[in-house]
């Protein structure tokens, strides 16, 4: 869901491959230029010897009253700065402010939504309390003056306690759902990203963008009424406490089989009772490390259905997948195998990377949006549509949250490789499911406005401008890379960069370098071309003579060959190109057809589902 770019100067493609490139042909950003400079970033596609970054550990504590949407909270967090630097500012994301009267928001919101925000009641950094009435926030960030500066590579301990009322409507990813549910996204106070290209992140949260954060340890206590049960990013580390005896020991049969168990039945959840613990307020405690971000969900009348999947081969290791839902909405019957399918396909066919978190949760929500083992969706129309948003948001796991991505300023960083995840995944999950979301919207709006380079930050881009640039030309880009090198040299180049960057913050241009060396081939010429430059896709079939069809590159974004050829006696051939031919700056190809010597051709037509083309109507013979 991201945004447009700077036009940056030229360098020369050289066909050189290297196997460990020590320049780039790639432009570099200015800011980006200093921290290659300083050693923290190196064009090898390694992090640099002196590459830092910060971290912290989230101690929560927040009591939840749904029929108020009142969530009071503590937040102790130890606070690393593994940077050289001296902080003498701590700068906080307040997220719940972007429902603060007069904060900007990208979407309208209804009056009874605008309120004041969070509240925050006490504060102090490394043991000395500050005066909360003198913090002014900036909408939704908070700069704090330190007492004392946070130098380099020490912790500090920040406490804070406070207050805010979640929306009943207006739903921007998090807020109550239903009577009896919520999902509850950006719910505590957390320091911003201090990085070595950027300093502190600021670019204020409106609701549209997507999100930055460093990764950390969370340990929360969650406490809500009984009869609510609440799913979470994290292990629930405390169930024999908050649930029942048989909801929990149909929880561990779940986490040890592949068949799928009823948790928690629809007829159980529309009776309520004998599904948590009998006390007033139940605490549910969970527990995550090397993750990013921290969500959870609640309801006091929802179906819980579970299974699990073998996800690393060599150790064993499951993961639980869960869908909770309204037993109301029939289309959630099938997402809990949805989910689970995706998780297998990930782990065995693409990325093919043992899915790396404990467990999976989908909620019946009101938004199509991820979080680290957590995904806010909501109810769709047809089967093809809950499959597809399904393994969409379950495939944001390893991008961005795996690799520590900046989706708010490089969303095609994740949202392209959630999207060529999807088509690939949504296939595996049925095979007559030919998905191609993004690409058709690239067919119709190729050289339009919104057809901005896909390096174009991501805060510069509005609606279409994200579709094309975050969705839809990146995963094309993946896919014909994927192409170029067949899948085995591709998953190991993807498994370069994957290895390399996890936990991490990658740049772009950290990307491509990663994936270069990962492939032992330099591909800058086409990283170039699809993602820096401007530009159309666009074939042409400009002859079909002596059993050759010859092709032409009438624009300047390299795609692949798509040729269905038929003879006069009914029958087709298939015939295909990577985008290697383009590789030295060819203009046209030549394609012979095997067949041309033994039958005529009738007619020839160019294209597929996942090449788009600025000028269709040149892409077949004889011209109609």
């Amino acid at each position: 869901m991201n945004r447009y770019s700077l036009l940056l100067c030229s360098w020369l493609f050289s066909g050189l491959a290297l196997a460990q490139p020590a320049t780039t042909q790639l432009p570099v950003p200015r800011n980006h230029q200093r921290a290659y400079k300083a050693g923290t970033r190196a064009l090898t596609g390694q992090p640099g010897p002196n590459y830092w970054q910060n971290s912290a550990a989230y101690t929560i504590a927040v009591d939840v009253e749904p029929t108020t949407r009142l969530v009071k909270g503590t937040v102790e967090i130890d606070y690393r700065n593994d940077s050289p630097d001296s902080l003498r500012t701590l700068l906080f994301r307040i997220f719940p402010n972007m429902y603060r009267k007069g904060a900007p928001h990208d979407r309208p919101f209804e009056p009874e939504d605008v309120g004041d925000g969070l509240r925050l009641e006490r504060l102090s950094v490394g043991g000395q309390a500050l005066d909360v009435a003198k913090l002014q926030p900036d909408n939704t960030l908070l700069a704090v003056p330190a007492p004392r500066a946070i130098g380099p590579r020490s912790t500090t301990r920040v406490s804070l306690v406070y207050s805010y009322t979640y929306n009943k409507g207006s739903h921007q990813r998090t807020g109550e759902v239903a009577p009896g549910a919520a999902f509850l996204a950006y719910f505590f106070p957390r320091i911003a990203v201090y990085d070595d290209v950027f300093g502190w992140d600021r670019v204020p949260y409106t609701g549209d963008a997507e999100f930055y954060n460093d990764f950390g340890t969370f340990d929360v206590a969650i406490t809500v009424p009984r009869e609510y049960v609440v799913w979470a990013t994290g292990d629930l580390t405390n169930a024999e406490q908050v649930l029942d005896k048989k909801i929990v020991r149909r929880l561990r049969e779940a986490e040890t089989k592949n068949g799928f168990v009823k948790v928690i039945t629809p007829n159980e959840a529309t009776q309520r009772g004998g599904i948590t613990a009998p006390n007033a307020r139940n605490t549910w405690r969970f527990r995550a490390t090397d993750v990013p971000d921290f969500a959870f969900a609640l309801a006091d009348h929802y179906a819980w259905e579970s299974s699990s999947v073998v996800v690393d081969p060599a150790t064993r290791r499951r993961t639980r997948v869960d869908a909770a839902y309204d037993p109301r909405h029939k289309d959630f019957e099938e997402v809990c195998a949805f989910t689970r399918q995706t998780v297998e396909a990930m782990s065995y066919q693409f990325p093919k990377w043992p899915f790396p978190y404990s467990h999976e949760t989908v909620f019946d929500g009101l938004d199509q949006m991820e979080y680290p083992m957590m995904v806010n969706d909501n109810p769709t129309s047809s089967r093809e549509e809950a499959i597809t948003l399904t393994d969409h948001e379950v495939f944001h796991t390893m991008f961005p949250f795996y690799m520590g991505t900046n989706e708010t300023r490089y969303g095609w960083m994740d949202e392209g490789w959630a999207t060529m995840g999807e088509w690939i995944i949504s296939e595996i999950i049925d095979p007559k499911l030919k998905d191609d979301y993004g690409a058709s919207a690239y067919h119709a709006m190729a050289g339009s406005e919104s057809d901005v380079p896909i390096l174009t930050p991501t805060t510069f881009l509005r609606e279409r401008g994200v579709l094309l640039n975050s969705y839809a030309k990146p995963a094309l880009g993946y896919y014909y890379v994927r192409d170029l090198l067949g899948p085995e040299l591709f998953t190991k180049a993807l498994h370069h960069y994957i290895r390399t960057w996890h936990g991490k913050h990658p740049l772009p241009l950290d990307f491509f370098s990663a994936m270069n060396v990962g492939a032992g081939q330099n591909l800058d010429w086409f990283w170039r071309r699809w993602f820096y430059d401007g530009g159309v896709p666009d074939l042409a079939i400009s002859s079909v003579q002596n059993g050759t069809i010859t092709v032409e590159a009438r624009g300047t974004k390299p795609v692949p060959v798509d040729l269905t050829v038929t003879f006069t006696d009914g029958s087709t051939q298939q015939l295909h190109r990577t985008i290697a031919v383009w590789a030295e700056g060819a203009t046209r190809v030549e394609v012979p057809v095997p067949d041309a010597g033994k039958k005529a051709i009738k007619s020839v037509k160019m294209g597929s589902l996942y090449i788009p083309d600025a000028n269709p109507a040149d892409n077949e013979w004889p011209k109609m």
